[in-house]
């Protein structure tokens, strides 16, 4: 009874964690966009994006982190034998990665808020994928365990990183592209205006 009762609550922190991190990343895009914005909208958005970031850490993403560390040591208490599987090695490696990332958001949120990260929205939106990668990395190894085919794993993890690289262009070039068809019809009404008068 005690393993169901820690795993229910190891997926429930897992999920509450993912949810602040894949957040988190999408508030770091807009907070680094919003430096482009003229006066007052720069100021107001910034400290908006800073107090947002500051909550999903602290209240959400934290505490998911800590549910999901405590009910995962619960659940190795369990069954201590676990402990020799090569499958868990390399879960428990990909979870230190993540707990790395989660840290690296607090000094990202620290250097936005000083107004000293040179990142920008395209540079986030990179960082935002891994813990995707991360994710289907560790959820692969939970189910698997020792039956994970490890070469179509890795063909399958290399695929996505390729895919989601190439998405991220995509989306840039549409953003640059809506960008300058904005301007070209600002300036067009612009001319127009001032032909009329």
């Amino acid at each position: 009874m005690a393993y169901s009762w820690f795993k229910a609550f190891h997926l429930i922190g897992v999920v509450v964690w993912f949810a602040g991190l894949f957040y988190m990343g999408r508030l770091f895009v807009y907070h680094a966009e919003a430096s482009l914005q003229p006066e007052p909208a720069k100021s107001i958005l910034k400290s908006q994006y800073e107090l947002m970031e500051k909550r999903l850490y602290n209240i959400i993403t934290t505490p998911g982190m800590y549910v999901t560390v405590v009910m995962a040591i619960g659940l190795i208490s369990t069954e201590p034998e676990i402990l020799k599987s090569w499958w868990l090695h390399a879960k428990l490696g990909l979870v230190l990665l993540l707990i790395g990332y989660h840290h690296y958001c607090k000094g990202i949120m620290k250097k936005l808020a000083k107004d000293e990260c040179q990142w920008t929205g395209q540079q986030f939106r990179v960082f935002n994928e891994a813990p995707t990668v991360l994710l289907i990395s560790i959820v692969l190894l939970a189910v698997f365990k020792n039956n994970l085919p490890l070469d179509l794993t890795t063909w399958l993890i290399a695929a996505l990183v390729v895919l989601m690289a190439v998405g991220i262009q995509l989306y840039a070039r549409k953003r640059r592209l809506d960008k300058e068809k904005q301007e070209q019809v600002s300036t067009e009404t612009a001319t127009i205006a001032t032909s009329a008068e």
